[in-house]
């Protein structure tokens, strides 16, 4: 699923986000991507989102080189990744279900198609009984479950979350995990980023850590 050969990011005057990284990751898997503040790891999923490019090295998702892509093929990939956001980023004078349904719309689908999606994801997550609440009227558990539901919408291969949890407190944050596991176990891929090693402990997944931009461990 994806590849990483001497993976490298630099910033100006020679800092680097990344440096030489070689990891890989396999259809389906579930993998805890860690380490401190600063040290790569969001550096690590915006060149998955293929949001940046790398400096140096090579990066292949579902066979797929990241930095050869055209403008057209970066939009159609993009539609196969799901990413999850630590702040959730759901526009607050938006329903749930137009939060959700958001991309689809932008893309074209039919109503009644954007509805039936919205439904089944929202009901994946646990939420299809809140589809016309706002954001401000939920919990933050239910907001991180409305922007799982958005990431999930167009059916992807592969699902990222940047410290997805960081928000919610130790159960919640748990729950979200088992939400993860379930949407994983249906075949997704998932790399999640974040620096609890405790919630990674009673998780259980194998870790990839990274410090000061290195690869410092890939264990199961």
């Amino acid at each position: 699923m994806i590849e990483a050969e001497q993976l490298s990011k630099m910033y100006t005057r020679g800092v680097y986000a990344l440096r030489d990284v070689t990891l890989s990751i396999g259809k389906g898997e579930f993998v805890f991507l860690t380490g401190p503040s600063g040290a790569g790891k969001s550096t690590l999923l915006r060149l998955l989102l293929r949001e940046e490019l790398p400096t140096s090295g090579r990066l292949v998702v579902n066979g797929r080189t990241l930095q050869k892509m055209t403008p057209r093929e970066v939009q159609a990939y993009r539609r196969t990744v799901g990413f999850v956001f630590q702040d959730f980023k759901l526009i607050r004078t938006r329903t749930v279900f137009e939060n959700v349904a958001f991309v689809p719309r932008v893309l074209g689908m039919a109503a009644d198609q954007q509805r039936r999606r919205a439904f089944q994801v929202l009901k994946l997550v646990g939420l299809q009984h809140r589809m016309n609440a706002f954001p401000p009227e939920l919990s933050g558990g239910e907001q991180q479950r409305v922007a799982i539901a958005r990431a999930l919408i167009n059916d992807p291969a592969l699902v990222l979350a940047d410290e997805p949890t960081g928000n919610l407190d130790p159960d919640l944050a748990l729950d979200i995990m088992n939400l993860f596991r379930e949407i994983n176990a249906r075949g997704t891929a998932v790399l999640v980023a974040t620096h609890d090693r405790e919630l990674i402990r009673r998780v259980g997944r194998r870790t990839i850590t990274l410090e000061h931009g290195t690869l410092s461990e890939a264990v199961r």
